[in-house]
């Protein structure tokens, strides 16, 4: 071997002894670390998301936000410290989820109203007709309801033998004199032939011609239009029977009820849009005049009454009528009504509290608008809530915090489904009495309140409301019991998920062959089983669930 490469041999050896030195050198304590490690078998504890350090497993996987790998945390370790109070989202999450903000304002709180009522005429221009006397009807001048009569126009004869015997005592009284009768007992004599109905005109006539007649002509009180008739000639009548019923036209009642709920809405002198079915795309505005100071017992409202023009007869006595009632209040704090959740049992909304986080507020409600709902306490004017995406928000933050080691999983819901307002739960058994007792119009007259107490149902607004607005007065019983089997239903199953004490002391009834669902449930007032679905055709189908 030549010198030259005697040497080269030497230094690869050299170096190759030194590299192994350094390298037992430097690898033996790590590989003494990796042993112990596997000696000592560390418990991991979850998986966490370096970027999002709220998302927690305990499984192995990818970060459901950014999708990076989860990183192990061992027992003893507390793992990258989170903010729960707060979800983040990036930008580029929050434009797929599309994301949409609104800011929390004072505004007045709109909400419109909508009842169904009747017409009807003026009670205190309403006007019955009797018969004073026995008798026999011997003319109708008056033979059709809608004739419109003038004050003081005839509209029966009567022959009666005892008009005939006290105008013959009252012209025996006259030939005789003074000296025969005193003056008070002439009076008397005359005092009762107006007493019997006949008018002064009339007892001048037979003082004139001291004739005895025993005919009396029943004259209209006022002027208006007849109502109601039940003479006929050739009927014989007694004191005290109904001839006719006249009515002033030229102005009707609007009335409807009003429920508790409605009632601080609602005050003397606001607007009514009021339709009616026989003049479609036609309002007529009006004001209201009264509002009765009695609440209903029984259905919990109280009778509105508005007052409307009807010189021209186009609106008909006792036809149905809808009203709007556009109602206004003072500025409020409103949030909107897309932005609350009630995915816990209680009011909910996220905050936009800037560069990708938001925050889960909760909130206490007071009334319901159309588009928003007042804010009692929760929120600050200026701030900006969530109304679009708030619900993929609230999923990620359930989620988030169900994979949290350090707390126990929250209950999706209440323990028990909260109450009903009492006013939505009587009006749907009040609509199921009327039904149950093929009363298409008192049916329809509830179903206006019946739809605004859905607006207070709270958690269950956006169950009932898509069955509510299904709710149609007819045109006959078996369209609107179509409509009312899905919505009793509902509202049966929530009722009997109440406890005890929350249940207004109702009745729930099942009928297994139900011409809808094949098994609807009602809600009852009493024990009495009622069939709203078939009425008086199977009344007593069904039976009392427990």
């Amino acid at each position: 071997m030549k010198p030259s490469s005697l040497l080269t041999f030497a230094l690869v050896a050299a170096l190759a002894g030194t590299a192994g030195w350094f390298t037992a050198r430097h690898a033996g304590p790590a590989t003494a670390v990796a042993s112990e490690a596997a000696g000592s078998a560390r418990k991991i504890k979850f998986y966490q998301s370096p970027m999002h350090p709220w998302i927690k497993s305990d499984k192995p996987g990818k970060c459901t936000i950014c999708g990076m790998t989860l990183v192990p945390v061992y027992e003893g370790e507390s793992g990258i410290p989170t903010d729960a109070g707060l979800v983040p989202l990036s930008a580029a999450s929050a434009s797929v989820i599309g994301v949409q903000t609104a800011e929390i304002r004072r505004a007045p709180l709109t909400r419109t109203l909508r009842v169904t009522g009747v017409l009807d005429d003026d009670e205190t221009l309403h006007r019955i007709l009797t018969a004073r006397v026995p008798g026999r009807v011997e003319k109708l001048f008056v033979n059709q309801l809608g004739a419109e009569v003038a004050a003081g126009e005839p509209l029966i004869t009567l022959y009666s033998p005892e008009v005939l015997n006290a105008s013959r005592l009252y012209i025996e009284r006259l030939k005789a004199g003074p000296n025969a009768f005193p003056a008070t007992e002439v009076a008397e004599a005359r005092e009762r032939l107006l007493m019997l109905g006949l008018t002064h005109d009339d007892v001048a006539r037979i003082e004139k011609n001291r004739v005895p007649e025993a005919t009396l002509t029943v004259r209209a009180p006022m002027a208006g239009t007849v109502v109601a008739r039940a003479a006929y000639e050739g009927q014989y009548v007694q004191p005290d029977t109904t001839l006719f019923e006249i009515g002033d036209l030229s102005h009707l009642w609007f009335l409807f009820d009003a429920y508790e709920p409605d009632l601080p809405f609602l005050h003397v002198g606001q607007t009514v849009e009021v339709s009616v079915p026989s003049r479609p795309g036609e309002t007529i505005s009006a004001p209201i005049t009264f509002i009765d100071p009695n609440l209903n017992e029984m259905t919990r409202t109280a009778r509105i009454r508005v007052v409307i023009p009807n010189a021209d007869r186009r609106l008909l006595h006792r036809q149905t009528a809808s009203g709007r009632v556009l109602i206004n209040t003072p500025d409020l704090l409103l949030v909107p009504r897309n932005a609350v959740l009630f995915t816990q049992g209680a009011p909910v909304v996220y905050i936009d509290k800037a560069a990708g986080a938001y925050e889960p507020r909760t909130l206490k409600l007071g009334r319901a608008g159309d588009d928003s709902y007042e804010v009692l306490s929760g929120l600050n004017a200026g701030e900006k809530v969530v109304t679009q995406g708030a619900l993929l928000l609230d999923g990620q933050a359930q989620l988030a915090h169900s994979a949290s080691p350090e707390k126990p999983t929250p209950t999706p819901m209440a323990a028990t489904t909260p109450a009903l307002p009492s006013a939505l739960v009587l009006a749907t058994a009040d609509a199921a009495a009327a039904l149950a007792a093929d009363d298409l119009p008192a049916y329809a007259q509830l179903l206006p309140s019946l739809t605004a107490a859905v607006h207070t149902s709270g958690p269950a607004h956006d169950k009932l409301m898509p069955l509510a607005q299904k709710l149609i007065p007819g045109p006959d019983l078996k369209t609107a019991r179509a409509g009312f089997e899905p919505f009793s239903t509902a509202i049966a199953n929530l009722v009997r998920a109440q406890p005890v004490d929350q249940r207004e002391g109702l009745k729930i009834f099942e009928c297994p062959m139900s011409p809808v669902l094949g098994k609807g449930r009602w809600l009852q007032r009493d024990a009495t089983l009622r069939n709203p679905f078939f009425g008086s055709a199977m009344l007593d189908c069904g039976t009392e669930l427990k």
